[in-house]
């Protein structure tokens, strides 16, 4: 099992935590999140109720296309690709090229959340 480390800080600790990581003054561990968000509020935007439906869908029912994960959760197919490429953009979707069309595939079986 997968588990999606999630972290919540402030714009200017992350930025710091990035710098000093870059420059060699801390050291990334393995438990340490891999995603940050700024605030509890962004967070539950991108986790929404409807999107963590979504992400079990696409872990349960592995769906090669977006046609057929809209066709899967009644969602229109230009809403969920923006959906899509958000997660996408946060690491918890990556979006597969399959012939001529993309295949969702969820990054985690489980999200850990560090404030």
């Amino acid at each position: 099992m997968k588990v999606i480390k999630i972290g919540i800080a402030s714009q200017e600790d992350i930025r710091k935590r990035m710098l000093a990581i870059a420059s060699g003054k801390l050291k990334a561990k393995s438990s340490d999140p891999k995603i940050w968000f700024t605030s509890m509020r962004s967070l539950a935007q991108v986790l929404s109720d409807e999107n963590r439906a979504l992400l079990e869908v696409i872990r349960s029912s592995k769906p090669v296309s977006v046609t057929e994960l809209a066709d899967l959760t009644g969602r229109k197919q230009g809403n969920l690709s923006r959906t899509l490429k958000t997660m996408s953009n946060y690491g918890l979707v990556k979006m597969k090229k399959q012939d001529r069309a993309l295949m969702p595939i969820a990054c985690g079986d489980r999200i850990e959340i560090f404030v």
